[in-house]
């Protein structure tokens, strides 16, 4: 069964919640052939220049994007997503994927969803910043 979305400006999307570790990347890795030392080996990410390896950016991207589909389930499509990357993912670490409704318009005959979107870690700062625009079915 298909549910309307009535989303209203300032509504929150329910969360997406990971905690990231190895297992992680390495199935990321996996599906996308990404295995980079630098995500893989403490020591690259050390002479990178951080603590130790840490996650890709295109996993915040998916998190955001589980975020968005999570929220819609059935009743729209993602138009656009774009963030950008601003902080690195390191193990351990509890990242969150958060979003706020910023303006529901109609275009073109279509109940279009403008949001603010973001990754944020156990501290609440932002990972990845972004902004997204969702299609609603009638």
């Amino acid at each position: 069964m298909t549910t309307m979305l009535s989303p209203a400006v300032g509504d929150s999307l329910p969360e997406f919640t990971r905690t990231t570790d190895f297992a992680h990347w390495n199935r990321y890795a996996a599906v996308n052939d990404e295995f980079v030392p630098i995500h893989m080996d403490d020591e690259a990410g050390r002479a990178a220049g951080y603590s130790g390896a840490f996650g890709m950016g295109n996993l915040q991207w998916a998190y955001l994007h589980n975020l968005l589909r999570d929220w819609l389930g059935d009743t729209g499509r993602i138009v656009s997503l774009r963030c950008r990357f601003s902080a690195v993912n390191t193990r351990g670490m509890t990242v969150t994927a958060r979003g706020t409704v910023t303006a529901v318009r109609a275009e073109d005959g279509l109940r279009m969803v403008d949001l603010d979107v973001w990754t944020e870690d156990q501290d609440g700062n932002r990972i990845a910043p972004g902004t997204a625009v969702v299609e609603l079915d009638d």
